[in-house]
């Protein structure tokens, strides 16, 4: 069986603003206190098209199409050439507490995978018991990281927390279908660096089928220099690719170079394109989060 392994790595030299999120504590009738997320730092040129300038020429079609194969087709810790990989199945969520704020933790994860269930139109919900899943999401605490990694990854995992603030992996079958997932999130290590809510919406989106991190595409919460925390409008449109039934599990990427243009034409013309970082804004997170 194939595995991914993905560590999510942020640059933590970017200024962090520390404030209460008070908006999502009364939203939630919960009186917790949170970090904020970090500030915005110099954002880095898209290396994809270095004609483009950032925000407003993203929706350039063959941009896309290069971001996609960017996020979709490669892979954080090899060169490999891959195939699309994507759930066929319906994606059960298991939530497992080993820290406090349970209640908080929990509404994060629950917005998120509305979110993502509504883009992506695949049937993605949370479950009671972890027999009953196959993506499981751990909240732990840094004194635990290691050791819960190397739990639900493996030995090989392992060596890439150092330097990590929370970390995901998927499994394969022979069809290139994604089968199980894990997520580990160190909670007091995640609010050290701002990225609480950051880890929850980058790794549960990732496990998706979307692994690689990369410089070259943005505005992305798949770009660690470029710290976005909820999902963009390129995002939005990249997610909608990989869940389109035309796109299809195990297609190489000469096989989805056609479908991908298709869409990106069709998208362009309905105002999919132009009304994306309007309609992405309509997930629960972004009011909660003073978006």
């Amino acid at each position: 069986m194939q595995t991914w392994l993905k560590a999510s790595t942020h640059n933590y030299k970017v200024p962090v603003c520390r404030r209460f999120w008070r908006s999502l504590c009364m939203s939630l009738g919960l009186c917790l206190s949170l970090l904020a997320l970090p500030l915005y730092a110099a954002q880095t040129q898209p290396a994809l098209i270095p004609a483009l300038t950032p925000v407003a020429d993203w929706k350039n079609l063959t941009y896309i199409t290069q971001a996609f194969s960017e996020i979709a087709l490669k892979n954080e810790y090899d060169v490999a050439k891959h195939r699309v990989r994507k759930w066929r199945i319906p994606v059960r969520v298991f939530v497992e507490h080993q820290v406090g704020d349970r209640a908080l933790h929990t509404q994060l994860v629950r917005m998120h995978l509305a979110h993502l269930a509504e883009i992506t139109d695949h049937d993605i919900q949370l479950v009671d018991t972890l027999l009953d899943a196959n993506l499981h999401l751990v909240f732990t605490r840094q004194s635990q990281w290691e050791s819960e990694v190397m739990r639900l990854m493996g030995p090989s995992s392992a060596k890439n927390v150092h330097g990590s603030v929370c970390m995901a992996k998927f499994a394969l079958n022979a069809k290139s279908e994604i089968e199980r997932a894990w997520v580990i999130i160190p909670v007091d290590q995640a609010q050290m660096h701002g990225k609480l809510v950051a880890c929850v919406v980058e790794e549960i989106t990732q496990v998706l089928g979307l692994p690689n991190d990369s410089e070259k595409v943005f505005p992305s919460i798949f770009n660690d220099k470029t710290p976005q925390d909820l999902l963009t409008g390129l995002d939005f449109i990249l997610l909608k690719l990989l869940y389109n039934p035309s796109i299809r599990a195990g297609m190489t990427a000469a096989e989805v170079k056609a479908p991908l243009q298709f869409l990106l034409e069709q998208w362009q013309r309905d105002g999919t394109l132009t009304h994306a970082d309007k309609t992405v804004r309509q997930g629960q997170l972004y009011p909660l989060l003073g978006y």
